[in-house]
């Protein structure tokens, strides 16, 4: 589907986060020497930080600790001034309109809470709705809405404190959703959640995306939420952006091997496969009858050497492995600390980025 420019909702230029603390030196003469002098460090949390988001997009925005998605998402709400760069999210400047600009995002930090803590969870909604001036009918259609979607009835009338952590954070998702925004930003929502709040959270942000086309910014630890939400993701490592895309070309691009698991009527031996290393496959015993291949989708296709498998022994059962996401990110971690030492590798364009100094101590 094409896109066009009044589909464009988040457009990010060059956003650059610079964080400056100063450094107390220890004892007294310390304490004497930073009254006249004090040593000033720079930390460069996000840095030239460019993407857009469109429309209806859910997109996964994934790194390691400290790698500056936090922060990213503070500049995108508005919380933190960016130090350079530009940043316009639904035709406002976040840290310039904010006031007009909150009413169009919604905003869960999975950390904290923006529920009133001794307060029954419908009042904390009821002060919210007054916050964000939503009339009264909207503000009770809105309530029956998402007491459906995310199951809040049950609990309700009950202090914010003695919620459940899954329970808070279906609260949460409800508080950040009254006043109807078009865009939402999501920090770690489901940290700590068990299986089965993950599964709800999920669901319903799938069917949010579906009926009311909002708009999601998703960073989080938990690959598999990323796989099962997100069509397009940006990793970033370091405050810079290492890819943006389809998480199928991710994979593709990044681990081209599958793994091909057979099960034989007879027990299968290396020679009988011989011919298939030419082409790159490997192929090891695993057990008695059982067997793996592991190739470049790039070489050769799946259905091709099943072909040839099959021409040689005849298969009871296979099994066809893709690599998770899991396994993309620690590969491509991995090829960056490789490339250390020459450069950050880039899966943007296939070449070294510019090895950047991230810390910058003893400036003035």
């Amino acid at each position: 589907m094409t896109r066009h420019d009044h589909d464009l909702l988040i457009d990010v230029r060059d956003l650059t986060k610079v964080f400056r603390t100063q450094r107390v030196q220890e004892g007294m003469w310390g304490a004497v020497k930073s009254l006249f002098w004090r040593e000033t460090r720079e930390t460069l949390a996000v840095d030239r930080m460019t993407f857009s988001l469109q429309r209806g997009e859910i997109v996964g925005y994934i790194g390691a600790n400290g790698a500056g998605k936090s922060t990213t998402i503070k500049m995108l709400t508005g919380i933190l001034v960016p130090t350079s760069g530009e940043v316009t999210v639904a035709g406002f400047v976040p840290y310039r309109q904010r006031r007009q600009y909150v009413r169009n995002i919604g905003v869960v930090f999975g950390q904290r809470t923006q529920l009133w803590w001794d307060l029954a969870v419908l009042e904390s909604f009821r002060l919210l709705g007054k916050i964000y001036e939503v009339p009264e009918a909207s503000f009770r259609q809105r309530m029956g809405e998402l007491s459906d979607l995310l199951g809040l009835d049950e609990f309700l009338h009950t202090p914010v404190r003695k919620l459940s952590l899954g329970q808070r954070m279906r609260c949460d998702l409800a508080a950040s959703l009254l006043h109807r925004p078009m865009i939402l930003f999501l920090d770690e929502p489901t940290i700590g959640l068990d299986v089965l709040g993950k599964s709800q959270v999920r669901d319903f942000l799938r069917a949010l995306n579906e009926k009311e086309k909002v708009t999601i910014l998703l960073t989080t630890h938990d690959l598999a939420e990323i796989e099962k939400l997100c069509e397009r993701i940006i990793i970033i490592d370091h405050g810079r952006k290492v890819f943006d895309g389809a998480l199928d070309r991710l994979i593709e691009t990044t681990i081209p091997r599958k793994r091909i698991v057979v099960d034989f009527e007879r027990d299968p031996q290396p020679e009988d496969f011989a011919e298939l290393a030419a082409r790159g496959v490997v192929f090891r015993r695993l057990q008695e009858y059982r067997g793996e291949f592991i190739f470049d989708r790039r070489a050769v296709a799946a259905g091709e050497l099943i072909n040839r498998i099959s021409a040689r022994h005849t298969i009871r059962d296979l099994t066809i492995e893709e690599p998770g996401i899991e396994d993309v990110v620690k590969d491509i971690y991995a090829q960056r600390g490789l490339a250390s030492a020459g450069g950050a590798f880039s899966l943007e364009n296939g070449r070294p980025l510019e090895d950047e100094q991230r810390r910058l101590p003893n400036a003035t």
